[in-house]
């Protein structure tokens, strides 16, 4: 199941085992509260956790062990397994029938990042309940973003809340800030503005940089200054905004020469598809030939630095001036 879907589940189905897995720590986070709030009373006396690390072969005993024990002046205990990878062999001795038929007295909470070669797969196993915490798409943080303000009683279109899922990177962590800050900005409900959102709202780092390339393949020098003045304000200097602009531009060009998939470039390049899908639709309007050329400008300018030719502000006024002045 996705997270979101994790509240109706336990409300309607309970649940005993529940694997949270995925890179999203925000959702990590949030399941593992929601389970908790659910189960767990007296926490002092009914909560247990384990480094999954220590839990192989005969160790996982230690476990199984603590699932038994009875709790205290409450109906469950509460266990969490943090990296809990058991190879297929010690998951059939020490773990299936025990899971068949688990103590109605405990829940089990394992939480893992990832996955690990030779592990046996747990999403698969019965009894378990799966929930994906992997990093949500555009469409999915926007619509959090909708429903989260709604719930607040603050009206935002489809439009504002796309846009602050983009300033965010849909970093869900990043995400749920800002959200807070609306919502504290506006308690008592309302019409959130795409002027108010962009005011209150935090631009990645990341995302001002993209802008900067949408500034450039729209010949818009005064908005690419404006964000170069923006980010110095908040401590990137020209050379680190050259950098930033070199790495981007350099991706930017691999992505869309590429013939590999958007999932495949999303896991090579740490991105999300969504960023795959707009890098390439940027590659288009700037044009391949012009974002290579820009890349040799732009490293020929870093370059200069490191030997001593340039100071970093005549490398980013000569980049500038190549850009956007150059015929």
């Amino acid at each position: 199941m996705k997270f979101t879907e994790l509240k109706n589940y336990i409300s309607e189905n309970g649940g005993s085992i529940f694997l949270l897995q995925g890179e999203d720590a925000y959702f990590l986070s949030r399941a593992e509260e929601m389970i908790k709030k659910a189960y767990l009373q007296m926490p002092e006396l009914n909560y247990t956790s384990f480094d999954g690390d220590g839990l192989k072969g005969q160790a996982i005993q230690r476990l199984t062990d603590a699932l038994s024990a009875f709790p205290f002046m409450a109906e469950k205990r509460v266990i969490k397994v943090s990296e809990f990878y058991p190879s297929e062999s010690d998951y059939e001795k020490y773990l299936k029938s025990f899971f068949a038929s688990f103590p109605q007295t405990a829940v089990l909470i394992i939480v893992n990042i990832g996955t690990k070669k030779g592990a046996a797969d747990l999403k698969r196993k019965a009894g378990v309940a799966y929930v994906d915490c992997g990093k949500a798409d555009e469409e999915e943080v926007t619509r959090w973003i909708y429903l989260t303000l709604k719930r607040a009683s603050i009206v935002a279109n489809a439009e504002v809340c796309m846009n602050i899922a983009r300033y965010c990177l849909c970093n869900m962590s990043r995400v749920s800030i800002e959200v807070q800050k609306i919502k504290e900005y506006m308690p008592d409900g309302g019409t959130l503005t795409q002027e108010e959102a962009d005011n209150l709202v935090f631009k990645d780092a990341d995302y001002r940089i993209y802008e900067m390339t949408n500034a450039v393949a729209a010949g818009n020098y005064s908005l690419f200054y404006e964000i170069a003045e923006e980010l110095a304000d908040k401590g990137m200097d020209g050379m680190s905004v050259l950098n930033s602009l070199f790495s981007y531009m350099r991706n930017l060009t691999a992505i869309a020469s590429s013939r590999k998939t958007d999932a495949e470039l999303a896991n090579i390049y740490g991105m999300k598809e969504y960023g795959v899908k707009r890098t390439r639709e940027q590659a288009r309007r700037l044009g391949t030939d012009r974002a290579q050329s820009l890349c040799t400008v732009i490293y020929g300018a870093i370059s200069g630095v490191k030997c001593g030719e340039l100071t970093p502000d005549s490398a980013y006024r000569l980049v500038c001036s190549q850009i956007f002045f150059a015929r």
